[in-house]
């Protein structure tokens, strides 16, 4: 429940926050007004011994977030990456959050198999091993497949792990809610759809049911994609706390001395795994968005192979366009497009001047071009894109936030295997593919041989809808008359024709 019982969970965290030292930093990063946060220190100190110490060799913001708990280490993690919410500042500070908790023991874990699965430890697995990784939600251990031998991982939620979180979300929402009544200098970054954003992505994580399926489908997408492999997922041992995945060999993305002495060409692995990203996003609209090295390993044959599937982005075609739009216009330097892809998809108010705007993205792209490789950083572009973007009044966009926030974290991975990356020359084929691909004269057939299919499947229904509109209409004017025959068999016509030239065109592009 999200009502005013919310109050005392959020006074624990204004105290933290204040004993920690980082409530100054926060309020800062959100450009809150002097008398917000005067009003802030004035109820927090005097309340901070309530808050949590929290451990004083991290810095503030981190320090606060580690104390309170899961669901707020994931939530920083989050944010961590989203400098138009949180600012620069604070940003760096959130980046420090360790993915690694202390673990819970392998006998409570071992219960949960048992109770989920249905199925004794010891008739399954000839081993099964201490905690290998721990996070905020979940932990792994390696195990041995008794009957084939092949060693596998294993998966397993946290004990109590979904109440936790359901009791932190709904204090957030809570949060969100008084601080866009408070403050509403803070409702144009949309604080409850950040919440709503966030709790989507915690739902998903929750239900290892969900994460299965969602690896059984990026499997499929992504079969043909040549240096890139998956883990099989082993659905009679998997439900929704516990998840098995084949085990994989190889050496951790983030490592280079290892993939160095393994004979890995850093340079190409680099390039490959942001090509990999941008095929993924703009091709299937379907991406893995937690790309940290944490979840990507080398094979020894050099494939990249991801895991850990419980966060992933999804972007409708449109948006994809859109997107891709706009970056292609920035490498091409043609900013009254990039402009001109803003204003027509809404992203900005079309009492703006566009060719302002323009200008104003011209400012945030040429000095890119003029700098070396290694100073070229997407996370740089998207940060002063948003600065530009806060002086014409766009909203955040919520669809956005996944895709923006993995490019910057997929671009740092890349970054720390390659120093001297080109993203610009690394994105530009995936890019311009996608571009010839989805808005050429071929694109503009086959969303012609769409729509008319979808005509098609609402043909037998038309004339009818059609009629009754039309009896409506006759009934509100008062005026009874009969129904326009020509244009109810017109309608049928158009139905039919519809559904045959709908189908040509899908067979055909």
């Amino acid at each position: 429940m999200r009502g005013p019982h919310n109050l005392w969970p959020l006074l624990r965290v204004v105290a933290t926050l204040e004993r920690t030292g980082a409530m100054g930093l926060v309020l800062s990063s959100l450009d809150a007004p002097p008398s917000v946060r005067l009003l802030a220190h004035v109820l927090g100190y005097p309340l901070q011994w309530l808050g949590y110490k929290g451990d004083p060799s991290l810095p503030p913001a981190a320090r606060a977030l580690v104390a309170m708990g899961p669901a707020y280490i994931k939530f920083g993690q989050m944010l961590s990456t989203r400098p138009d919410v949180v600012g620069k500042d604070l940003v760096q500070q959130l980046r420090l959050l360790q993915d690694k908790l202390p673990p819970f023991s392998a006998s409570d874990a071992r219960a949960v198999i048992r109770r989920e699965l249905g199925v004794e430890i010891e008739d399954v697995f000839s081993d099964f091993s201490e905690p290998i990784a721990a996070a905020s939600i979940a932990q792994v251990h390696k195990a041995r497949l008794k009957r084939s031998g092949d060693y596998v991982a294993i998966k397993v939620l946290r004990p109590n792990i979904e109440r936790a979180f359901r009791k932190d979300v709904d204090s957030f929402y809570f949060g969100a809610a008084l601080i866009e009544f408070v403050a509403p200098f803070s409702r144009r970054l949309r604080p409850r759809d950040v919440i709503r954003h966030f709790d989507g992505v915690v739902q998903g994580e929750l239900d290892l049911r969900l994460e299965s399926a969602a690896a059984a489908q990026f499997s499929s997408n992504t079969r043909k994609d040549e240096g890139f492999q998956l883990p099989t997922v082993f659905w009679h041992l998997s439900s929704r706390r516990v998840m098995t995945l084949a085990w994989v060999d190889g050496e951790t993305l983030g490592d280079n001395a290892a993939l160095d002495a393994a004979g890995h060409d850093r340079q190409v692995l680099a390039e490959r795994l942001l090509r990999l990203f941008l095929k993924h996003a703009f091709r299937d609209g379907y991406f893995h968005a937690d790309m940290h090295q944490g979840n990507l390993k080398v094979a020894p044959n050099g494939d990249i192979v991801a895991y850990d599937f419980g966060v992933m982005g999804h972007i409708d075609e449109y948006t994809r366009r859109v997107y891709a739009e706009i970056l292609y216009g920035f490498i091409r330097r043609d900013y009254k497009r990039v402009a001109a892809v803003h204003f027509e998809a809404g992203y900005v108010s079309a009492n703006k001047d566009m060719d302002e705007f323009a200008r104003a993205l011209r400012a945030v792209g040429e000095p890119i071009f003029g700098m070396d490789a290694t100073q070229i950083s997407m996370g740089n572009v998207l940060a002063y894109l948003f600065e530009v973007t806060e002086r014409f009044e766009m909203v955040t966009r919520t669809e956005l936030i996944l895709l923006q926030r993995t490019m910057v974290v997929v671009e740092g991975v890349a970054r720390s295997v390659y120093p001297q990356l080109n993203i610009w020359e690394a994105a530009k084929p995936v890019v311009e593919d996608y571009i010839k691909v989805s808005i050429g004269p071929r694109a503009i057939l086959r969303d012609f041989g769409k729509t008319l299919q979808v005509i098609s499947r609402f043909g037998p229904r038309v004339p009818k809808l059609v009629e009754t509109a039309l009896i409506r209409q006759n009934e509100i004017e008062n005026q009874p008359r009969k129904v326009d025959w020509l244009l109810y068999f017109l309608v049928c016509l158009i139905g039919f024709l519809g559904g045959v030239l709908g189908t040509v065109f899908f067979v055909v592009f």
